[in-house]
């Protein structure tokens, strides 16, 4: 009898003769979405021993040896057990160090019954017992936010820099693992609730959202000499975000316009930023949260790959991904791959990427302004009135087949730019451009608008896009005598209402529907 007795005191053996099978949620990305992982753990009778199991990659694997050794700085005592640990579901392959953490609650609280269902758990280990960030942290908890999954995290307190700006989650900002510890065996967890950051911009409410931008242009259209037009059709496309051509001989500001550009983009909704951070992260970068749009700006030798994303293995976000929400500049555009230029044409028209290989499937959002810039002809001269051409016929047909009629249809906005002169001045400054734009941003949503008009749907098209009379007789007389596709009927629309925006018009009149048909491509 006392023997008995002695065994239900002591709580080593009843753990070997019950063992409880304790489970603490983690996440883990799957392409660009974060996936729910249930981290189990047993302690049974055998040989002593420690495993990781459920498809778990390399650095998920070392995780012994650094959950081992923070655990034994804190003066914790492997059991003489066998340890499993499993990554539940099993079919679904992971990584990241920040499985650690979860991982050493398990084992050092592995005499009580855990119940934190609603709890998700992350943070890498320092050999010392220290909690360290991780770069997939804000990209798992902003992805488990957006599909509804997660309310409550346990996160390294260094994280919290930039884990802050997400919304609606209650943080348990953990230092170390004996805190951690601490923290999830007590009765009381004490969260810090993260509620709406206030971004150091200028911003406005408009209905239930507030958008921000910057008043800051270190790059100015002022800079520019001459090329009104120019400088029109790229007030024009910010305004709307809409798909730009510039075309022209070098050195007549081209680049310069483009580099311009992101300085006079509309405001930024909170979710947008977001966004942007998610893939600034999964690119290893550090994003800043400062409510300006992306650049990117990839050389014509790029790769499919590092453009679209991809890899043997898994597949990772490339330069479309990162231009989401902002710009994707292509300059010499027809000197980049052809089979490239037209495996553009998808996210130009979809917003989306779909990449598929034999280990993984993904889809990401790819919703950019796409901006290019291109000489006249090889050489540059053709438009020149000061330099000879010296391309024949046959090279330029050639060198202009390389843009297909099916990718051009996707540009809204074509420019042909004359080359600088001794007498142009600088004219309208970014600062009064980005006014009007911030204004016809601010008519766009006033309508009820949920993107921008360069992104508008059909059925939007047909709800926002209203002609007068007058300018419906005219794009009528222009579909006959110019033979205009579906497409480019569409795309002038979407033009004109941004035209009718700018000047603070309710409708779309005849001299905006003139003004969007110049600028529409000469075949």
């Amino acid at each position: 009898m006392e023997e008995n007795s002695s065994r239900e005191n002591d709580p080593s053996q009843s753990a070997q003769q019950n063992p409880i099978v304790n489970t603490l949620a983690c996440a883990t990305l799957e392409g660009v979405q974060a996936r729910r992982i249930d981290v189990e753990a047993t302690f049974t009778k055998g040989l002593p021993g420690f495993s990781v199991v459920g498809l778990a990659s390399s650095d998920i694997q070392e995780a012994r040896e650094r959950v081992k050794a923070a655990l034994q700085t804190n003066d914790f005592t492997f059991p003489p057990l066998k340890i499993t640990i499993n990554l539940a579901p099993s079919d679904l392959k992971k990584s990241g160090t920040h499985f650690d953490l979860p991982i050493a609650l398990l084992i050092a609280l592995h005499r009580r019954e855990i119940r934190r269902e609603d709890l998700y758990i992350f943070g890498e280990l320092g050999l010392d017992g220290r909690v360290k960030s991780s770069s997939l942290l804000f990209p798992l908890i902003l992805s488990l936010k957006e599909q509804g999954l997660i309310r409550r995290a346990m996160v390294p307190a260094e994280a919290m820099e930039y884990l802050r700006h997400i919304p609606g989650v209650d943080f348990l900002p953990v230092e170390t693992l004996e805190e951690a510890i601490a923290r999830l065996g007590g009765d009381e967890e004490a969260a810090t609730r993260t509620e709406r950051f206030e971004y150091r911009a200028e911003s406005m409410q408009i209905g239930d959202e507030r958008y921000y931008w910057l008043g800051e242009y270190p790059e100015d259209f002022r800079e520019v000499k001459g090329q009104e037009l120019a400088k029109r059709g790229a007030l024009i496309a910010a305004a709307g975000m809409h798909n730009y051509l510039m075309e022209g001989s070098p050195g007549c500001g081209k680049s310069m316009i483009a580099k311009r550009l992101p300085y006079i983009l509309p405001p930024m909704s909170e979710t947008e930023m977001l966004a942007v951070a998610k893939h600034q992260f999964l690119d290893g970068q550090v994003p800043d949260f400062r409510p300006r749009r992306p650049f990117r700006s990839p050389h014509h030798t790029a790769t499919s790959a590092s453009i679209f994303g991809g890899g043997s293995h898994s597949a990772r976000i490339g330069e479309v991904a990162l231009a989401h929400r902002g710009i994707l500049f292509f300059d010499e555009l027809p000197h980049f791959q052809k089979n490239l230029l037209e495996a553009l044409r998808e996210p130009m028209q979809d917003r989306r990427v779909h990449i598929a290989r034999v280990n993984s499937k993904v889809s990401y959002e790819a919703d950019f302004m796409f901006v290019a810039a291109m000489n006249p002809c090889p050489c540059g001269n053709l438009l020149s009135k000061s330099r000879r051409c010296r391309c024949n016929e046959r090279e330029i047909l050639r060198y202009r087949n390389r843009l297909s009629d099916p990718f051009l249809d996707r540009i809204d906005l074509f420019v042909t730019m004359q080359e600088v002169e001794s007498g142009d001045r600088s004219g309208e400054d970014s600062a009064s451009m980005h006014a009007k734009v911030i204004e016809a941003f601010r008519r766009q949503k006033a309508r009820g608008q949920s993107a921008p008009n360069g992104k508008l749907g059909e059925a939007e098209i047909d709800r926002y896009c209203r002609l007068d009379d007058e300018a419906a007789d005219v794009l009528e007389q222009a579909v006959g005598r110019f033979a205009l596709s579906h497409r480019s009927i569409v795309s002038i629309k979407k033009v004109a209402r941004t035209i009718a925006d700018l000047d603070g018009a309710e409708s779309i009149g005849k001299r905006h529907l003139l003004e969007a048909l110049s600028f529409r491509r000469r075949k």
